[in-house]
């Protein structure tokens, strides 16, 4: 499932699901994998070290969705998940080299959407430990749009000055 997909297309395809076999979920952990690298690029970009802080959290807790993600698998196969060198090579994340703010608002519109398919897909989930991995990936994914919403409040305070 993951061939030939970009970041931006690996969440399309997931967007489209209304639940997560086992090969929707290794397309979640790979995407969830290179989440850490989207976030550190941004961080990297945006000039502001006290927004890049805020991204960098966000980046290390991508890596915990796709810790969760894997233990999904796990208890969905019945045995310990190896991700294949595959799985483990991460989608290139396109980002302009300098990050306009006004794009943010996307990143918290996606963050939000992020949230609400984790709700939609443990809906839909019959594994009770698989569920509630999945609701928290979600939660988290709003608390990341939080933090996105408080860079671009301090941005716009700091062009203010």
């Amino acid at each position: 499932m993951t061939d030939d997909l970009d970041f931006a297309s690996a969440s399309q395809a997931l967007a489209a699901l209304d639940q997560l076999d086992v090969p929707a979920l290794e397309l979640m952990y790979k995407l969830e994998c290179s989440g850490e690298d989207f976030y550190n690029l941004l961080a990297d970009r945006i000039g502001n070290d006290d927004v890049a802080a805020l991204f960098r959290r966000n980046a290390k807790e991508e890596l915990g969705h796709a810790r969760r993600i894997a233990r999904a698998i796990t208890i969905k196969q019945g045995h310990e998940f190896e991700p294949t060198p595959e799985l483990q090579e991460r989608y290139e994340v396109s980002l302009p080299e300098v990050i306009d703010p006004s794009m943010l608002p996307f990143i918290v519109a996606g963050e939000q959407a992020g949230d609400a398919g984790y709700q939609g897909w443990a809906d839909h989930e019959t594994d009770p430990q698989v569920a509630r991995l999945l609701r928290l990936n979600g939660r988290e994914e709003t608390l990341h749009g939080e933090r996105v919403a408080e860079a671009i409040a301090i941005l716009e305070a700091a062009s203010a000055h």
